[in-house]
């Protein structure tokens, strides 16, 4: 029985073992056939290969010149950039599909994501996904602009926006900002120091134009570790045409009205020694009632009137075009001001007939005021937002 036993482990054992010998074994067969899957999956990879930089999980990037995403032995045909709130960064696919790079610089303290995708010359395609938190800045600087968002203004208003730093790339920040406008117009900027930036048309904007500005610098470096933190859209709208003539001479405003000559105003300007600035000014601010001190624009002691009406501002320096109740018959005969233009006005400005007032309700913010055959050279283009005393190809400089 033992014997008998031992005899039926044996053959047990010896089927156990399997294909080792006998005329129907069939060696290697189940092995071919794996082999065989895995050579068709490999021909179905594909050898296009996609790269992502700043490496996935990546802290404190730089908000410029980081990201760079391309393929080896293939091309990109999908690149998709998006910020932590979802909104697609543009960007483009190079000719040859070897690479693709953002359109501008991406924002501080902002976490993004990247899908891209490379075909190789057999249409397979390959895939890479990636994330990365750009830079939290340690100093930043934001820009104060004029007009404001919603604003009707005059045709000679440029879009001038001040900067809290002195700005050391002024091409990153100018590429920053970006005007749209109906209809459509050549805009350009122009730097006053390095920090003001003014755009505007190579002639005035044409009545009825809205404006639309981008101010997209968050994250622009603007100067060696100073970092924009605006992002904002501003819109304004150019209302009707005035442009007024003042001729120092002839003491006379000529108004124009949409090129026609819509009402002449005598008036009275600088006298020897105070001359009135030549050039184009624009109105930038409107006071109803305000002070004027000789003591603020280098004037010590000759001046100091507490309600002067009707008030608007033409340059920084303290040139006004005003109302005067204290000129007698200056007006339309010689000139007596310290340099401002002034116009026939009543104490308190309550009259609303006299030319003062007149003027004063039928200006606005960014109506332009052009003096002539004044003895005073041309204002300085910076002087307030006179930048149109500039040539387009100056402008452009």
């Amino acid at each position: 029985m033992a014997a008998l036993v031992l005899g039926v482990v044996l053959t047990a054992v010896t089927a156990c073992g399997g294909g080792g010998g006998g005329s129907d074994a069939k060696p290697g067969a189940g092995e071919s056939k794996n082999a065989g899957d895995s050579a068709s999956a490999q021909s179905k990879q594909s050898v296009a290969v996609v790269s992502i930089a700043p490496k996935d999980g990546a802290k404190s990037v730089e908000t410029s010149g980081a990201l760079k995403i391309g393929a080896d032995k293939g091309k990109l045909t999908t690149v998709e950039v998006k910020d932590s709130k979802g909104e697609k960064i543009d960007g483009a696919i190079s000719a040859d599909g070897a690479s693709w790079t953002p359109s501008s610089h991406l924002a501080a303290a902002t976490k993004y994501t990247v899908h891209a995708v490379a075909k190789d010359s057999e249409g397979r395609e390959a895939a890479e996904d990636s994330s990365f938190t750009t830079l939290t800045p340690k100093n930043t600087f934001i820009g104060t602009f004029t007009p404001e968002d919603g604003s009707k203004v005059g045709v000679g208003m440029p879009f001038s926006i001040r900067f809290t730093r002195g700005i050391t790339k002024p091409e990153d920040v100018e590429k920053a900002i970006t005007i749209k406008t109906e209809p459509a117009v050549e805009v350009a900027g122009h730097w006053f120091g390095n920090d003001r930036l003014d755009f505007r048309p190579e002639d005035y904007w044409k009545a009825g134009t809205k404006v639309t500005v981008e101010l997209n610098l968050d994250g622009v470096e603007g100067r060696s570790g100073v970092y924009g933190k605006q992002s904002k859209t501003v819109s304004f709208t150019v209302g009707r045409s005035q442009v007024s003539i003042v001729d120092a001479k002839k003491h006379t405003m000529k108004v124009m009205r949409d090129g026609k000559l819509y009402k002449t105003i005598p008036v009275t300007t600088g006298k020897p020694g105070y001359a009135t600035w030549n050039g184009q000014m624009v109105i930038s601010e409107k006071f109803t009632v305000t002070r004027m001190n000789g003591d603020t624009v280098g004037y010590d002691g000759e001046y100091d009137i507490k309600d002067v009406p009707h008030a608007m501002r033409l340059t920084n320096s303290g040139t006004f075009v005003h109302g005067n109740y204290w000129g007698g018959g200056a007006f339309g005969n010689y000139n007596a001001s310290h340099g401002c233009i002034g116009l026939r006005d009543v104490r308190g400005g309550y009259d609303s007939s006299v030319p003062a007032a007149w003027f004063f309700n039928n200006s606005m913010v960014g109506d332009v005021v052009t003096v002539k055959n004044s003895t005073d050279p041309t204002v300085d283009p910076a002087n307030g937002l006179n930048g149109w005393n500039l040539s387009w190809a100056e402008w452009k400089k």
